[in-house]
């Protein structure tokens, strides 16, 4: 029997179908592989008893009839989404050991389509982080490495349990949230695929908030097919959700096609950065020459605003998150911190200290600053704006072309520790991804190949709002012709 660890969604699914395996051989094969691969750091709790169980209920209904769309497929969660029952902690020591009684829209719907669940997967503490390095339950590791080198290297994040998981087959897909890159980031770093779809898509309900104005929840997994398959059982009108897009969920896999005849790319021109690395300058040369093969017109368009993208990200997202985090404060749920004759005051500082991590808390203090009196103008306002010229800078662009081609990251995948000593060099590793988060539009991240250190690089495409479909036909396209095909050799 084909290594069952190392099939996506769709061979699983549709092998599962044939009766090439049962669901409970395909759900004990992940159990092992996770439990065999405690050096990555992948997995904050782990849940072999769940897919089991909906394994079972996978070979009971292929035996009656009733399959469902994911039945006999499992696969991990972020722990960013709340699962009833199941300790979600948002990777951080403030809400350790908190259960929820409830369950997220996404996860519900995944669980209604059949899939099972392997485990929460780790994360950056409460979504902030592009490493991987700042969750409290401790750094995940990329199954990676650079030839010839020994050196663990970071599998991205904040979505980097997801990733390092996936690549390192432990799960053939899973679930991501993407606030200003955290899905496409480490998809690139890791050799993997994943979308953020158009703000909305997805509910937000149930999902541990970072910046509620840009928080989406998307789908990871090897291929763009496995992708949309997830994607269709993720996404859902959900009237919890303010945010949620009250619109049907297309077919996306069914519409999936590769010709892209009759589309036009875009290539933004303010994308091209000085000191850009030369392989990521000729990668997207590569992706456009792929891009012409599959049919499509090439066109240079103009993002003006880009340069202001990453500033104005960095005062919205904290603002939104110091909003967001005030509710943490050791009364209702999660960690207490009570020092001896402490008051009220005492356990709100305590706890908070106790609680979060450095880059939670240099956040905070950031939204905190930039929405206080007398700097809420000069500085959120400000961003509002400029996050609208964004927006419009977007719409022009889409008026002459019908996506746009970008690298996905600056670079390739770094060390742990080279980085998270500068805010600043690590924050710039989210230049190319922010601007189609600070619009809402869809966005992929597809492998396009690997540098001299054998280690891989991405490509991105951003589509017009609620295009997921064009978005993963050109992803399609890009894989056919990239034909990706490394992955990490095993050490752990």
């Amino acid at each position: 029997m084909t290594d069952l660890t190392n099939l996506g969604v769709a061979a699983i699914r549709d092998g599962f179908r044939a009766g090439d395996f049962t669901a409970r051989e395909v759900a004990t094969a992940f159990n092992d592989a996770v439990a065999g691969a405690k050096a990555l750091n992948t997995f904050i709790v782990e849940t072999p008893d769940h897919a089991l169980a909906a394994a079972d209920q996978a070979d009971k209904d292929r035996a009656a009839g009733t399959l469902k769309p994911l039945s006999g497929v499992p696969i991990g969660m972020k722990d960013l989404f709340c699962t009833k029952g199941v300790q979600t902690t948002a990777a951080s020591h403030i809400l350790e050991g908190f259960i929820p009684q409830y369950e997220s829209t996404v996860s519900s719907n995944l669980w209604a389509a059949g899939a099972g669940m392997l485990g929460k997967l780790n994360m950056d503490q409460f979504a902030m982080g592009s490493s991987n390095e700042t969750s409290a339950f401790g750094n995940v590791i990329s199954p990676w490495r650079a030839k010839g080198s020994n050196r663990d290297l970071v599998p991205g994040g904040s979505s980097g349990g997801t990733s390092s998981a996936i690549a390192a087959r432990l799960c053939p897909a899973a679930t991501g949230t993407d606030t200003g890159g955290s899905i496409r980031q480490p998809a690139a770093f890791t050799g993997i695929s994943g979308i953020k779809p158009t703000y909305g898509r997805c509910s937000r309900w149930g999902v541990i908030a970072f910046a509620s104005s840009l928080d989406q929840a998307g789908p990871m997994a090897h291929d763009v097919r496995d992708c949309a398959i997830m994607l269709e059982s993720m996404a859902s009108f959900d009237p919890k959700d303010s945010t949620s897009l009250n619109l049907p969920v297309p077919n996306w896999e069914a519409a999936l096609s590769s010709d892209l005849r009759g589309k036009r790319v875009g290539i933004p021109k303010e994308y091209r950065m000085d000191g850009m690395d030369p392989e990521i300058e000729a990668l997207w040369q590569q992706g456009i020459a792929w891009m012409k093969d599959a049919g499509a017109e090439i066109v240079d368009v103009s993002l003006p605003h880009t340069k202001y993208a990453l500033p104005a990200y960095y005062i919205i997202a904290p603002a939104e998150c110091s909003s967001n985090l005030a509710r943490y404060d050791g009364v209702r749920y999660g960690l207490r911190d009570l020092p001896d004759g402490a008051g009220l005051q005492d356990m709100y500082a305590a706890t908070r200290a106790a609680g979060f991590g450095d880059e939670v808390k240099r956040r905070i203090l950031i939204g905190t600053y930039v929405l206080s009196a007398g700097f809420y103008d000069a500085y959120f306002t400000q961003a509002a704006k400029v996050r609208t010229l964004i927006a419009q800078d977007f719409e022009k662009a889409f008026a002459s072309c019908d996506l746009l081609l970008a690298p996905t990251t600056p670079t390739a995948a770094f060390s742990p520790g080279e980085q998270s000593d500068n805010p600043i060099a690590m924050y710039l590793n989210d230049v190319f991804s922010v601007p189609a988060s600070l619009a809402g539009l869809p966005a992929m991240s597809v492998p396009g190949g690997v540098n001299k250190d054998g280690l891989p690089l991405g490509l991105q495409i951003i589509g017009k709002a609620l295009d997921e479909q064009s978005v993963l036909n050109a992803g399609l396209a890009i894989e056919q012709r990239a034909g990706f095909t490394a992955r990490a050799e095993k050490w752990w």
